[in-house]
């Protein structure tokens, strides 16, 4: 049967793109990674490389076509043996593939495909916050909805609070966590800013430092390192160096880590970074509701915080409360997942790898217990340990490097403070120690696996 090519996202919160170019023609054969079509964004340029090998039957979508969806058909690949008539056996159209191709070439959708480097977040079995009364109605919303309804219940609550940053105010923000906050609030409150993330971060702890409290927003972590002395020298040593005279209330957040095929330098884990300086707070979230509750702790909190959001999530949706003032204590871990055998401990995208484990070491009679984190620093000792000593047992989760990072810490703490618990070393699941690959299946490599997690706490219980 045919094979279908598929319009690719350049990123996990992409939707549509323009084709615009054709590579290979109609007939002509192709190969593995041959590079068939150029398709862009307002932002980047991409090529598409054919996944398989055969002749291009058929180009559904001609070139110079904009707004086209992601995984909407845009070619037919025949294989050796198949040809034109082979053509009529691809699935029935179902969909028309953008607002601008002519009807007789919309085609089916084909069911979306989980981003290879990343498992599908399960459903978390946890019990509620204790902070949410009995009976409270949860709503279903994306994590970046719960982080912008954090913002604008802030900004409406506090007139000092104001948000900066690239594309957040005319454009709606890169990955449209700001939407609708500049038609409420105004440009004076939400601020799009010039290509300089040293400049802008220093005007941002400029007005922390006047009593202002600012959200800027990185449209990477990635790109903070061009601000990073800002964010320490500034920001983190203010109080201190003021003797305490001066405070500097402001947030940092933006998409964190690994996304998919940004490659080495879109592509770091900077929260072990981060946690290891006095003076900062780092909240790395999994859930939508901790995304809101802890980025409206974050605002209020009087020190400067670093709110490491992650681009894959986006997307995820979860049950938020809906409360007037919904706010989650900074510093609190949370056991998520309930067991005796093992306790995983993670945060942010981590989480996902670590409760997909869980449900697989269930399957075998291993009741893995899952904690999450949230809140890097300051850590929530207490909770990592309360559960290692009734486990005996813990492997810790993340995205980023092995050596110095965050699993490192808390297998620190766990030795220092349950020595005498532990069954079995603490293992530790890592990205590998090599700069991110751009190609796809070079990517999945370097990040952790399920099956990775789940070898690590089967090891530790010696299964």
């Amino acid at each position: 049967m045919p094979i279908q090519v598929l319009m690719p996202a350049l990123s996990p919160t992409m939707e549509k793109g323009n084709l615009a170019k054709w590579l290979k023609k109609e007939g002509e054969p192709i190969k593995s990674g041959d590079v068939i079509a150029e398709i862009e964004t307002d932002k980047a340029t991409m090529e598409v490389e054919a996944t398989d090998e055969g002749t291009l039957g058929k180009i559904l979508i001609p070139e110079g076509t904009a707004d086209v969806a992601v995984n909407t058909p845009i070619a037919m690949i025949l294989a050796d043996g198949e040809n034109a008539a082979d053509l009529a056996k691809a699935p029935a159209p179902a969909a028309k593939a953008a607002e601008s191709a002519p009807p007789a070439e919309a085609k089916a959708e084909a069911p979306q495909p989980k981003a290879a480097a990343h498992p599908t977040a399960p459903t978390s079995v946890s019990e509620p916050e204790p902070e949410v009364p009995e009976g409270t109605e949860f709503i279903t919303q994306t994590i970046r909805e719960a982080l912008r309804d954090a913002m604008a219940e802030e900004m409406r609550r506090d007139p000092d609070v104001f948000i900066m940053g690239e594309e957040v105010a005319e454009y709606q923000g890169a990955y449209k966590v700001t939407q609708n906050l500049l038609q409420e609030f105004g440009a004076r409150r939400v601020i799009d800013t010039p290509i300089t993330e040293h400049g802008f971060a220093g005007v941002g702890v400029g007005a922390a430092m006047t009593g202002l409290k600012p959200i800027v927003e990185f449209m990477t972590f990635n790109f903070a390192m061009q601000a990073i002395d800002q964010i320490i020298n500034s920001a983190a040593k203010t109080l201190y160096m003021s003797g305490g005279q001066m405070g500097c209330s402001i947030v940092f957040r933006g998409p964190n880590g690994a996304a998919a095929r940004v490659a080495a330098q879109h592509s770091q884990d900077y929260s072990a970074w981060y946690s290891q300086i006095p003076g900062l707070k780092v909240i790395a979230p999994f859930s939508a509701a901790d995304y809101k509750g802890l980025l409206k702790a974050a605002i209020r909190d009087p020190n400067p915080v670093i709110f490491l959001e992650n681009e894959v999530l986006y997307g995820h949706t979860g049950e938020v409360p809906k409360l007037d003032d919904y706010v989650v204590p900074i510093g609190k871990a949370r056991v998520v997942r309930k067991g005796k055998d093992v306790t995983i401990v993670s945060w942010s995208m981590g989480m996902s790898y670590a409760l997909k484990a869980a449900e697989e070491l269930a399957k075998e009679g291993i009741e893995a217990e899952v904690v999450d984190l949230r809140t890097i620093r300051p850590m929530d000792t207490d909770t990592i340990i309360a559960s290692v000593q009734k486990t005996g047992r813990a492997v810790t989760v993340e995205e980023g490097w092995q050596q110095s990072g965050v699993g490192a810490e808390v297998a620190a703490r766990i030795m220092e403070n349950a020595f005498d618990y532990l069954d079995a070393p603490v293992a530790r699941v890592s990205g590998k120690d090599v700069p991110m690959p751009y190609a796809a299946n070079l990517e999945k490599l370097a990040l952790p696996s399920v099956a990775e997690v789940v070898a690590a706490a089967k090891a530790v219980c010696y299964r």
